[in-house]
């Protein structure tokens, strides 16, 4: 299926890795040394994939397009590398965090360092509206992790505050990767919104994607089941699971996750209560909805192979299993 993905841009995503590695070269021994670990495993590139293929369907993959999309990757990890160090991950990609590497002082550092390369190279788009659209991403992103860290403190188990948080951390990331795509490849105004809402559609499944995994520890995803919950996170299959039901045991264990105080045992007892409640199912509902809404959208484009490629990709997101 990956192929099927690339298939339209395959010299151009060629392209866009020797601009990306460009970027992750430094003097410095520590922050080489940082830089290197995270180009080590550089993952099916899908935002880079999304920014390419929707610049492809405007007309064309131009150098201001492989900057874009280098620039948002870099936005992209230098927020995963301070996640981690928020959330005190060990583990990334199924291989060690920065800042289990090094130490979350230097991890803080390169996130920073990261985050200042991916604006270098979001102003060598020489358009004013991509450096805008990062700025609001960049803040979207922190006030995600920022929605999602006052969440703990909640005594209600509603839907809209997740749904909000994913929106932020996750869906607004693919939205700005289509949205630039389009806009810089030369897509008319009414192609860019749809393929803005495609990518916002699509950052929704992939983020509730992840969180079914957290209830499947058979699947190699590189974090061990109810690691969410571990880290103080109720996502949607706990949410539906604890409002579908009254049993005010299972609504004490949820509070305790929140607040952190929550016994690996107990952890294990709410996943097997989400999971015997339904709350998978229900996630899966809810995405494969969602994923309905965006494959609509590609019915009015232009470019036969983008939006083979496209609808490949929307199935990926649903369907992947790392």
């Amino acid at each position: 299926m990956i192929d099927d993905i690339r298939k339209p841009i395959q010299s151009e995503l060629r392209r866009y890795e020797d601009v990306f590695r460009a970027t992750l070269q430094a003097d410095n021994p520590l922050l080489s040394a940082a830089l290197a670990h995270l180009a080590h495993k550089l993952g099916k590139m899908m935002r880079p994939t999304l920014v390419l293929l929707c610049a492809k369907e405007g007309g064309a993959v131009t150098d201001a397009v492989l900057h874009a999309a280098a620039g948002l990757e870099l936005l992209h990890t230098a927020s995963l590398v301070h996640d981690d160090v928020v959330d005190e991950s060990l583990l990334r990609r199924g291989q060690r965090s920065v800042n289990a590497l090094f130490d979350n002082k230097a991890a803080v550092l390169v996130g920073d360092y990261l985050t200042s390369t991916a604006l270098q190279q979001i102003t060598l788009t020489g358009t004013l509206e991509a450096v805008q659209r990062t700025a609001w991403l960049g803040q979207q992103l922190a006030d995600g992790e920022l929605l999602q860290l006052n969440n703990t403190h909640l005594t209600t188990f509603a839907e809209d505050a997740y749904y909000e948080v994913i929106a932020k951390k996750t869906a607004a990331l693919f939205a700005t990767c289509a949205r630039l795509g389009a806009r810089l490849g030369g897509a008319d105004e009414a192609t860019v919104y749809r393929l803005e809402r495609f990518g916002h559609l699509v950052g929704l499944c992939f983020q509730m994607r992840d969180d079914i995994f957290d209830f499947d520890e058979s699947l190699n995803v590189g974090k061990p089941k109810g690691n969410d919950m571990q880290e103080g996170k109720l996502t949607l299959p706990v949410l539906f699971a604890l409002n579908t039901c009254t049993d005010a045991h299972f609504h004490h264990i949820a509070l305790r996750v929140r607040a952190g105080e929550a016994t690996r045992l107990e952890i294990q007892e709410l996943v097997d209560f989400t999971i015997s409640h339904g709350g998978v199912e229900y996630a899966e509902q809810q995405m494969q909805r969602l994923s309905a809404e965006a494959l609509d959208l590609l019915s009015g484009l232009q470019n036969a192979e983008v939006t083979h490629a496209l609808t490949h990709y929307l199935d990926y997101v649903v369907q992947r299993t790392v």
